[in-house]
C-alpha cells in the first residue's frame, strides 16, 4: 500500500490537507472519501487498505474547521463552500488520476454533503457509497431549539457549542471508541451556521430524493443512535431503482468500524465491482 500526503489551497486561500492510499498495481478506480462531522481522514486508513487489496485507490481531504486542515473547528461559512470544496477537490483527483473512473464516498455528516452534492451539482462519476448519511439525527432536537439556532445563525453564525456526541455509539468496538475519545485531531465543536446548514440540508435531500441520477449504495445499521436510520430508508425508497439499500442489523453509526467491517468494506467493494463492470 503506498501511503501519500498532500494539500490543496483553494482560490481564497484556504488550505485542506489531503491524504490517500494507493495500490502497488494500476487501480481500477479512485474513491474520493469526504468524512464525517468532527472526525478526519485519518481514521479511515483501514479501509483504504482494504480497497486498494481490490485494486482501488482512496483518496479524502479534511474538511475545512476539521482534521489538519485550516478553519474555525466545527464552522463553515454557508453551505455553498462545502460544495465547493467538494468541486474542488475533485478537480484536484481528476488531475492526479486522468481518466480513471471516479466514485464518491461520505459517512454521516460527509454523507449530507454527498448526497447533496449528487443531487446539485450532478458530478461525472460512476457512484456513490454513502453510510449513516445525516439527513436527521436519531433524536430529533426540539423545534424550539431548532429555531433558536436559526435566529442566532442570523446574528452570530459562528457561535460554537459542544455537539456531546454520544462516542459510545459510535461502534460496539470499545477499542474504536477509547480511540476516537484519545484522538487530538478529533473535536466536538459546532457551529450554529454548521448545524443548521446539515440540518436543512439532510430535509432537501429527502424532499428531493427521486431526483437522483447516480447510481448508490446507501448502507445504515438499525442501531444508530447518532443519525437516523429511519431517514436513510425514506431516501432509499424515494430515490428508487438507482439506489441499492443495504440495512445492518444492530449496527451503531460506524459501520465500517463495527466488529463485522469486513463484511462491511467487502459490500462496499462488490458493489463498486459490479458498477465498473456496467460502465
Amino acid at each position: 500500500m503506498g501511503h501519500f500526503e498532500s494539500n490543496l489551497r483553494n482560490k481564497k486561500g484556504v488550505n485542506f490537507y489531503v491524504q490517500g492510499w494507493e495500490p502497488p498495481k494500476r487501480p481500477k478506480a479512485v474513491i474520493a472519501l469526504i468524512h464525517g462531522f468532527g472526525e478526519h481522514t485519518g481514521r479511515y486508513e483501514h479501509v483504504g487498505e482494504a480497497f486498494n487489496k481490490a485494486g482501488y485507490i482512496l483518496i479524502g481531504f479534511d474538511l475545512r474547521g476539521h482534521g489538519k486542515s485550516e478553519g474555525v473547528r466545527g464552522h463553515a461559512s454557508s453551505y455553498d463552500a462545502l460544495m465547493e470544496d467538494i468541486t474542488d477537490f475533485k478537480t484536484l483527483v481528476e488531475v492526479r488520476y486522468p481518466n480513471l473512473p471516479y466514485f464518491l464516498y461520505g459517512h454521516s455528516m460527509g454523507g449530507n454533503l454527498v448526497l447533496n452534492y449528487c443531487l446539485r451539482c450532478k458530478p461525472d462519476v460512476v457512484g456513490a457509497i454513502v453510510t449513516g448519511p445525516w439527513l436527521r439525527l436519531a433524536s430529533a432536537p426540539p423545534s424550539l431549539q431548532v429555531r433558536l439556532a436559526k435566529t442566532i445563525n442570523n446574528i452570530f453564525p459562528d457561535f460554537a457549542q459542544n455537539s456531546n456526541l454520544e462516542t459510545a455509539a459510535l461502534s460496539h468496538d470499545q477499542n474504536v471508541v477509547e480511540a476516537y475519545d484519545h484522538d487530538p485531531l478529533v473535536h466536538a465543536q459546532i457551529s450554529v451556521r454548521l448545524f443548521v446548514s446539515i440540518y436543512e440540508s439532510g430535509l432537501w435531500a429527502l424532499d428531493h430524493a427521486e431526483e437522483l441520477s447516480i447510481p448508490l449504495l446507501l448502507m445504515h445499521g438499525t442501531a444508530d443512535r447518532i443519525t437516523s436510520f429511519a431517514a436513510s430508508a425514506e431516501f432509499a425508497k424515494a430515490s428508487g431503482k438507482v439506489t441499492t439499500w443495504r440495512p445492518w442489523d444492530g449496527f451503531y453509526h460506524e459501520i465500517h468500524n463495527e466488529p463485522e467491517k469486513v463484511d462491511v468494506i467487502q459490500a462496499m467493494i462488490e458493489w463498486l465491482d459490479t458498477h465498473l463492470k456496467r460502465k
